[in-house]
């Protein structure tokens, strides 16, 4: 008979740490909020996140414009604990190739682009998102990234379809709502896959307790770093299976 060990998954999430080690970008001239980062963004993850927890890095990562100005930024964060999962955001200009930043990520790092990713019986899928239509000044290069990025959320949530999870986590860098908290094709893709949760970062300066809590039932999480005071939210804790092999 094959023993059956049970393990905690803790699953944790923040966006926008906006890191510039390379060429120092002082992030106090955004606002209050902001005060001590980014020597707040590695004390306080640091206070909650564990070696066998995963943390969703959801976009704006680095102000680097190169791959070798902010690999000094990742390796900063491999060196943080727990197994981080990447997704891009708008101001990450120095994301290359899904394959080429995948060959230079450090040791449990993993960057999300058309995939998921399964671990310990939670599926990860997501993608960058975009403003939605009826946003200010939304142009005509607007809409083709709109359609663009609906068309990358809808490949990553089709590779977790009659797969064997317990809980789908979708996380997105913008809002899965409109500017007024309408419908998107965000919010259908959501209605249509049902995750457990929907994690998001990307905006500043706002009251998250006037944001959408949830859409259709299903929990909004918002966690851009300065609105959480930098410390990663624990958004998922459940209990997996580990089989002995024979």
């Amino acid at each position: 008979m094959l023993g059956v060990k049970l393990f905690v998954v803790r699953v944790f999430a923040i966006a926008d740490l906006h890191l510039s080690r390379a060429f120092p970008k002082p992030m106090a001239i955004f606002g209050p909020n902001w005060e001590g980062h980014p020597e707040a963004v590695f004390e306080e993850w640091r206070k909650v996140v564990g070696e066998d927890d995963v943390v969703i890095v959801a976009g704006d990562i680095s102000w680097a414009m190169r791959l070798p100005e902010a690999l000094v930024d990742l390796r900063d964060l491999g060196e943080l604990p727990g197994t981080k999962v990447l997704l891009r955001g708008n101001h990450d200009y120095w994301w290359p190739s899904i394959s080429r930043l995948r060959e230079v990520l450090p040791p449990r790092m993993h960057a999300l682009q058309h995939d998921s990713l399964m671990i310990g019986g939670v599926a990860i899928a997501g993608s960058r998102g975009w403003d939605a239509p009826g946003s200010r000044d939304f142009s005509e290069e607007d809409l083709r990234i709109y359609k663009r990025e609906l068309e990358r959320l809808r490949l990553s949530l089709k590779t977790v379809q009659n797969q064997p999870y317990d809980h789908l986590i979708l996380a997105l860098h913008y809002p899965p709502y409109s500017v007024t908290g309408g419908p998107t094709g965000f919010t259908e893709l959501i209605e249509e896959y049902r995750p457990d949760m929907v994690v998001y970062g990307h905006l500043h300066g706002a009251d998250p307790n006037r944001l959408p809590q949830s859409w259709d039932g299903i929990p909004l999480h918002f966690v851009s770093a300065d609105m959480i005071r930098f410390r990663p939210k624990l958004i998922l804790e459940t209990t997996g299976e580990e089989r002995d092999k024979p």
